[in-house]
């Protein structure tokens, strides 16, 4: 049996296989509500026959978007808009939807990635002041952040458990917290960004101390039988930054806090990363992780051919596969996966008859004799 096809619990939800669909922001919210292109983007990879689909980083505040265009989930409107999209994809899905859930930080107020992705200056459309754990830009010609302060601390932890609230209510089957790519919470893990001089920075407890108080936050106001986990960058690829010892020691303070996987990726805080590119290059991290802690673990990173993804598995080095860029090209990645590995995938019955003579038993339940 394929390992990549294989249930995988996490509390009470199962997956009914190990294919994640890692968050890749679509930049085509307005005012933080999802739109059509959503119900068009969403829809199409909740018929994929992946495990589980992960929406896009969903902000907790109007200042934590990465850009005016990224979703939101801190209003009554984020809320309607999101539940129209979901009961639309639902209606012909069964696959679980978990939601990333976080804040940019100093990242925040940028332009989308096909404008060219700079800082928006504060005052210009699209454009605000951004927050971080210190003033310290992440360009040198951006405008610094302004560092928060205790209130502002406060503020942060509550909107994210105030988003959890809003996600229960929506139904999501599981939430990722955003820890990962040099967004606020990576910034107060990183010594790079994180300068402060208080109980939030400085030794390696107080700057995971941020991060930890959310966990908490969200996981008492998130069902207790739905699992929460987080998303990491395991090293800033820059000599005296995070480095995976670091994470590790993260990865097991939110282990003792129920904290069910983690999602194991890198870099981003720093323009100043020298990242070594290669097949399954972060695969390394997530065996690391999963071997000191003994959390499940999801791998993610140039992982693009099912037998790399099976082999990934069988050696013991990741729990679950993340897809994202791979599956935007290839909506249809779980099927041909299951195909070549002799599994089968949930697909809609409208498709049925769409799987060649050579892989009839490819969808699970597809039943032929169609006139």
């Amino acid at each position: 049996m394929s390992l990549l096809f294989a249930p995988l619990a996490l509390r009470a939800l199962t997956l009914p296989n190990r294919i994640i669909i890692a968050p890749m922001c679509q930049y085509s919210a307005v005012d933080g509500n999802a739109s059509d292109w959503h119900i068009l983007h969403l829809g199409q990879l909740a018929l994929s026959g992946a495990g589980m689909l992960i929406l896009e980083a969903t902000a907790v505040a109007p200042e934590g978007r990465i850009s005016a265009g990224d979703i939101g989930l801190y209003s009554d409107q984020n809320e309607a808009a999101l539940a129209r999209v979901l009961k639309i994809v639902r209606t012909y899905s069964a696959m679980p939807i978990a939601m990333q859930v976080g804040h940019a930080g100093r990242k925040a107020a940028s332009q989308k990635p096909w404008e060219g992705g700079q800082q928006v200056p504060p005052g210009q459309p699209g454009g605000w002041v951004t927050m971080g754990p210190s003033a310290i830009p992440h360009g040198a010609h951006e405008v610094p952040p302004l560092a928060f302060d205790r209130a502002g601390i406060r503020e942060v932890v509550e909107a994210f458990a105030a988003t959890a609230l809003r996600a229960a209510r929506l139904g999501i089957d599981g939430l990722e917290i955003h820890a990962a790519h040099g967004y606020l919470l990576h910034q107060f893990l990183s010594p790079i960004a994180n300068k402060r001089e208080d109980d939030y920075g400085g030794s390696l407890e107080n700057r995971m101390r941020l991060p930890l108080e959310i966990f908490e936050a969200m996981r008492a106001a998130f069902p207790a039988e739905k699992p929460i986990w987080v998303r990491v960058s395991a090293t800033d690829w820059v000599e005296g930054g995070w480095d995976v010892e670091q994470t590790i020691e993260l990865a097991k303070a939110l282990k003792a806090r129920g904290c069910d996987a983690i999602h194991v990726s890198s870099g981003g805080v720093s323009a100043q990363q020298q990242i070594t590119l290669g097949s399954g290059y972060q695969v390394p991290f997530a065996k690391a992780i999963k071997a000191a802690t003994g959390l499940p673990t999801i791998a993610v990173g140039l992982i693009t051919e099912p037998e790399q993804a099976e082999g990934i598995l069988a050696r013991g080095e990741a729990d679950a596969i993340g897809i994202a860029r791979g599956i935007l090209y290839d909506p249809h990645w779980p099927w041909h996966a299951a195909a070549k590995l002799g599994a089968q995938v949930e697909a809609p019955p409208q498709y049925w008859r769409s799987q060649p003579r050579e892989f009839k038993d490819l969808f699970s339940g597809a039943r032929f004799g169609q006139r």
